[in-house]
């Protein structure tokens, strides 16, 4: 039987070189979990491993398991726990080299991740893509490889596989955001999208299209949502209003996406 998302610490093999394992963390946040990407050439016995997941035992066992320990590279999209706790037990596992953007996550290498930056590794080529407004040092993958159907973007949280995406709380960071998307756009055509919760998509580029829309519906709502309140409202008021049928256990996550638009409109006045 061929597996289909969620598959929780299965092997699901999604293109000739790439497969995911999804990890057992599901939440509000997470959706129905992180998922980690295996990345090879099918002729090749290494492996690039793309977030090793949260810091769970069962999760990393998975990966050591259906790597056999042979992994060349780990690659982290960003910062956040759900990425990166696992990492130290992976590099003891199988001593893996990690290389990210945000230096304290280094491995094996004094090299951060850049834009960019092409990596060849288990017979792939992988080009770095700077991908900000997520977090600060949100980086997306270009995957290409020897086979077709090879071609896939990795987008880490930048674009989810269903719902929408949380902003940083700071200025410039709906702007970094709407950059990112854009360049994803124009790097889209012909790729798979393999992003870091949800499921994966076939067209990457019908997405990304969509998260470019609702970024534009939601600053149309705020606006609306300021001639109503006032220029001065704060930004839970403005969750309180645009984010109504949300459950309010992810207001949070609302209130920081709101300080991120917030910013933007006020810095166009």
């Amino acid at each position: 039987m061929t597996l289909t998302h969620p598959a929780y610490e299965q092997l699901r093999q999604v293109t000739p070189s790439a497969a995911v394992l999804l990890a057992d963390n599901p939440s509000g946040m997470t959706l129905q979990g992180t998922n980690t990407w295996l990345l090879r050439a099918p002729r090749s016995a290494d492996y690039i491993v793309v977030d090793p997941g949260p810091k769970d035992r069962k999760h990393t066992e998975a990966i050591v398991r259906e790597t056999g320990g042979n992994i060349a590279l780990t690659l982290i999209t960003h910062h956040h726990h759900d990425h990166t706790g696992g990492i130290g037990r992976l590099v003891k596992a199988t001593g893996t080299p990690v290389r990210a953007v945000d230096p304290e996550f280094l491995h094996g290498s004094e090299v951060v991740l850049t834009d960019g930056e092409v990596i060849e590794a288990a017979g792939l080529r992988i080009t770095v893509l700077a991908t900000p407004g997520h977090t600060q040092d949100s980086v997306s993958f270009l995957l290409d490889g020897p086979d077709d159907g090879d071609a896939a973007l990795l987008t880490g949280d930048t674009v989810l596989g269903f719902g929408t995406t949380v902003l940083e709380s700071r200025d410039g960071a709906l702007a970094d955001y709407l950059e990112s998307l854009k360049r994803l756009a124009e790097a889209a055509p012909a790729r798979v999208l393999l992003p870091a919760h949800g499921p994966d998509h076939v067209d990457a580029l019908p997405v990304i299209n969509f998260y470019i829309k609702h970024r534009e519906e939601r600053l149309n709502q705020v606006r609306a949502a300021l001639a109503e309140l006032g220029p001065n409202a704060k930004a839970l008021q403005i969750v309180a209003k645009v984010y109504a049928d949300v459950d309010k256990r992810l207001w949070p996550a609302a209130h920081s996406s709101v300080n991120a638009q917030l910013a933007y409109l006020r810095a166009e006045k």
